[in-house]
């Protein structure tokens, strides 16, 4: 199979879906498909060298939409090399550029909505929103509409995907995510977390990792660590991201006033060994966030054996929570503080029976193996009947 994804960026700093992207084209590239991607990012980006598979950098692109004027000339004079189209997001020139490009064509397209859709934006951005519901209409409901399929990584976001707007038609598919399984060496890995920070060594780390954003619960992760863990010195809060709205100087600014600074490292936006180094060495999980569509990171954690402490606008926390992989709770600060005096007053065969369950898991429902069979067999789907219609 021939496939093309198309996304806005490929920059690793733009999280989960990307990442996805990544981990979903190393598999099917194995198993003898043909993966490529199409991007509005300038051709000179950094980042574009070592990604992994060819991409096709169409901008610069200019505004928040990502508007590129190359995007869907280039689309339409290539889709035909493609067997299917996998539009990665919505809200920006990617998706309704491909509704354009492709609308004539005999290549189908499939989206990944990627928690776009769920009402928390609504609520928490209404003016927002109000934009949205003028531009909903003329672009992105065609997207939706037109799409062979959309694509909801699990039940929960699909359901909460239907709660956003009345004018909603969609060929609805939920398929299997998740991430590689880690294979490099602990110890190894471990050294060179230690050797760039030293503070860490010895500690009871609770790993925050993600974008420093407001949707991801921060500040709620600060004072809940303040609160129910600082007073032992053993503790250790990590915060491992990107600043991409610049609130980390008052996020410091909270931890400071809360007399936590000196037990709270910042790393920054990590990958590689150093990321797996921090996963492992950690003692659990910890995203209280308002809103995450899957979270990758979250299944990396699982995959590690770290169990994760996590609120219930995580969309998967139905599955950890199932599983025993870990403990939800609300999106505030009752709720976070509880999350941490559970796993606190844990004893240690409970911490251990979790820790397995946590992996037992990522193998059972987000392994990527399994949500490459998963994608592959709604595209092969999708590919069938279009072949059936045209030879009736």
């Amino acid at each position: 199979m021939r496939i093309l994804h198309t996304i806005s960026s490929v920059n690793p700093a733009g999280g989960g879906p990307i990442e996805g992207v990544r981990q979903l084209g190393k598999v099917n590239t194995l198993s003898g498909h043909t993966v490529e991607i199409a991007s509005l990012d300038e051709p000179n980006a950094s980042f574009l060298k070592d990604f992994g598979f060819p991409v096709h950098a169409l901008g610069p692109s200019s505004l928040g939409y990502c508007l590129a004027p190359r995007y869907v000339p280039w689309l339409r004079d290539n889709a035909s090399k493609y067997d299917i189209i996998i539009v990665n997001g919505i809200w920006q020139y990617t998706s309704f550029g491909a509704w354009r490009a492709l609308g004539q064509s005999s290549t189908p397209y499939v989206v990944f909505t990627h928690g776009m859709l769920d009402p928390w934006f609504k609520r928490r951005y209404p003016l927002k929103h109000f934009k949205k519901w003028l531009y909903w209409p003329w672009a992105e409901y065609r997207v939706l509409r037109d799409a062979a399929a959309v694509l909801f990584t699990c039940e929960e976001e699909r359901l909460l995907a239907r709660q956003s707007f009345w004018m909603y038609s969609v060929k609805e598919r939920v398929v299997n995510y998740g991430t590689a399984e880690p294979t490099g060496s602990r110890e190894d890995e471990r050294r060179q977390l230690f050797n760039r920070f030293p503070e860490l060594v010895s500690k009871r780390i609770l790993l925050f990792m993600g974008r420093i954003h407001p949707k991801k619960g921060c500040d709620v992760a600060i004072q809940s660590f303040a609160a129910t863990l600082a007073e032992d010195p053993r503790w250790h809060l990590v915060i491992a991201g990107p600043d991409q709205t610049g609130w980390k100087s008052s996020l410091q600014s909270l931890a400071a006033k809360l007399n936590i600074s000196d037990q709270v490292t910042w790393t920054g936006m990590i990958s590689g060994s150093l990321k797996w180094g921090l996963i492992k060495s950690s003692e659990v999980f910890f995203l209280p966030s308002h809103q995450e569509n899957f979270g990758i990171v979250v299944a990396e954690a699982l995959a590690c054996g770290v169990p994760a402490l996590i609120s219930n606008k995580v969309n998967i926390w139905r599955e950890v929570q199932n599983d025993g992989a870990g403990l939800v709770a609300n999106d505030d600060l009752n709720g976070a503080t509880t999350l941490l005096k559970h796993w606190h007053n844990l004893d240690s065969l409970s911490r251990d029976r979790m820790r397995a369950a946590a992996r037992a898991s990522f193998e059972k429902r987000f392994e990527i193996h399994g949500a490459s069979r998963s994608l592959l067999s709604v595209l092969s789907e999708v590919l069938d009947k279009r072949a059936s219609r045209t030879t009736q």
